[in-house]
């Protein structure tokens, strides 16, 4: 019997997510048939592994450390095979200005941005409203904030005694229009997802709370659309260098009919109201089926 570790929780503001995701998927690896540790990472994360001697590690560490190609690092030079993206796509995907240069190259169409530090962000308007501004490296929404046209002053949250987001931020156009996004597993885009909120935005409280957002699968979208989202989703996957499972999100304006996106997400959560088993599902595989699919993917990567 195969024996997987998997990985979870961990020290990032994305601990909570990372705890739901792990626990289902340690579950859903238990009923596929593997013998499973589970592991709460911490910065004993080497012993921790040397420990459970795994033939492969199911990652479901979110955010920093754990999705940015830290933790990968490690695995590698432990030689663990394991599941999701490795070093260098890791941490392109996880850092927003260097991922969207990847895009642009790769011929997908991005927002306007400026990199900016969190002082001069409070300071002056870094766009002309509304915009967008985004931590480089969080996830989950994490310090999000959109400046809405009319807005008299840049946003003063930043220089708040709570901000813990880091000091360089991404100041991004703000794409009105319809949430999208799209899975993709291995060499192949899943299905187009809308996401609807009656939130001001995609925040954390929608995309984990129950009842915060609604999930249209498949996407009531035109024909074109659908496929230009399926091919991007997988274009950027590639262009990366991403493996196993990722989600890429866009926005689309219908009144330009403009497709853009806003980032690939390489530790997709696995929790009851995520977006890549409801894809799956969709296309007829079960949750046990897609942690088994992961695990048997990280086994291949040695």
């Amino acid at each position: 019997m195969k024996r997987v570790a998997v990985i979870y929780g961990g020290w990032s503001s994305e601990r909570p997510v990372s705890l739901s995701s792990g626990r289902q998927m340690a579950e859903a690896a238990r009923q596929a048939g593997y013998e499973v540790t589970e592991i709460d990472a911490t910065r004993e994360l080497s012993r921790q592994l040397t420990d459970a001697k795994p033939d492969a590690v199911l990652n479901g560490l979110h955010g920093p450390w754990g999705e940015d190609g830290c933790v990968q690092g490690l695995l590698e030079i432990m030689g663990l095979p394991y599941s999701h993206s490795g070093v260098l796509a890791s941490a392109l995907a996880m850092d927003k200005l260097k991922s969207k240069a990847v895009y642009k190259q790769a011929g997908l169409d991005v927002a306007e941005d400026r990199r900016v530090t969190r002082a001069d962000a409070a300071a002056a308007h870094a766009l002309k409203p509304p915009y967008v501004i985004k931590p480089v490296n969080e996830g989950s929404s994490f310090g999000v904030l959109i400046v809405r046209e009319g807005t008299n002053g840049p946003p003063q949250e930043l220089t708040g005694p709570n901000w813990r987001y880091g000091d360089y931020l991404m100041a991004e156009e703000y794409i009105p229009g319809r949430e999208l996004t799209v899975a993709v597993l291995g060499d192949r885009a899943l299905a187009v997802t809308e996401i609807t909120t009656l939130r001001d935005y995609y925040d954390f409280d929608a995309k984990y709370a129950a009842g915060g957002s609604q999930h249209v699968i498949p996407a009531d979208l035109p024909a074109h659309v659908t496929k230009a989202a399926m091919d991007a989703s997988l274009t950027a996957h590639l262009a990366l260098g991403c493996r196993g499972a990722t989600r890429s999100d866009f926005r689309y304006d219908e009144k330009k009919d403009r497709l853009v996106i806003l980032e690939t997400n390489t530790q997709p959560g696995m929790t009851p109201t995520s977006l890549v088993p409801e894809q799956a599902a969709h296309m007829g595989m079960s949750f046990v089926d897609l942690v088994a699919w992961m695990i048997e993917d990280a086994s291949c990567q040695r």
